[in-house]
């Protein structure tokens, strides 16, 4: 039997924190809570994610989903998409 941290990204879990995600984007940082994001839709390479901002859903991160965002995961390579992201919370809880 699986436990709720062991279902993939397509599971509910994953489903509720992809959303999670999405609306603090669109709604705190974007501030166009109309604005539809595609799970790899690129944040930060793309510009569309400042390094202000990306401090801010670290701490979003943190407090949501009780996970510790370090000073060397704030790069592309974890933040850039929201599929990286979830796959970086589901590794770190």
């Amino acid at each position: 039997m699986k436990r709720s941290t062991d279902l993939d990204r397509e599971g509910s879990l994953g489903k509720s924190m992809k959303e999670k995600i999405k609306q603090f984007i669109v709604t705190e940082i974007l501030k166009d809570p109309q604005r539809a994001l595609a799970d790899d839709e690129a944040l930060i390479s793309s510009g569309l994610i400042d390094s202000f901002s990306l401090v801010d859903l670290a701490l979003y991160i943190e407090d949501t989903f009780g996970v510790r965002v370090e000073d060397t995961d704030l790069s592309a390579a974890v933040f850039d998409t929201i599929s990286e992201l979830i796959t970086f919370i589901e590794k770190s809880k």
